[in-house]
């Protein structure tokens, strides 16, 4: 149960990723699948894993994020009348699709995997892993950076 609790808002906010229409949404909405894939994996008893996870991925979060405020101008869509009328149909897929995925979680005759300590193999990816993300922040920076010559400049020496 706590399984289906767990996954169920991961599996929505991942789906929102993609789906929402403003680019700042989207690019918050993986700090709800971050939160729930963390308590996954506290509860296949993957401490470390857990711990590295979101120092790694939340500055992924963070160069996505730089990267679209300072490239896209951002302007706060709203919600359109439109959409609301989906909003109901919406509503019973996501209830049967829960309902189904209750029944199909509820089964007692999924093996569970049996746990392997590997913190032997995320030492090394947990520094590639943020010589990456340095190297995409620095990235965003330049990409975005606007090189004007009405700047006046002083020779110093």
């Amino acid at each position: 149960m706590i399984l289906s609790v767990l996954s169920s808002p991961a599996l929505v906010s991942g789906l929102m990723v993609v789906c929402a229409k403003n680019p700042v949404h989207s690019v918050l909405f993986p700090i709800l699948v971050f939160r729930n894939t963390l308590g996954l994996l506290i509860l296949l008893g993957l401490n470390f894993s857990a711990m590295v996870f979101p120092v790694v991925h939340i500055r992924a979060i963070a160069v996505s994020f730089l990267f679209i405020v300072m490239m896209f101008h951002i302007q706060i869509v709203e919600i359109h009348e439109e959409v609301l009328h989906y909003l109901p149909v919406s509503g019973i897929i996501g209830l049967i699709l829960w309902w189904e995925m209750f029944f199909i979680l509820d089964n007692e005759t999924i093996p569970l995997l049996l746990t392997q300590r590997n913190t032997t193999s995320l030492r090394y990816t947990v520094y590639a892993e943020s010589l990456i993300s340095l190297v995409a922040m620095i990235g965003a920076i330049v990409l975005t950076m606007h090189r004007t010559t009405k700047v006046k400049r002083q020779d110093v020496f």
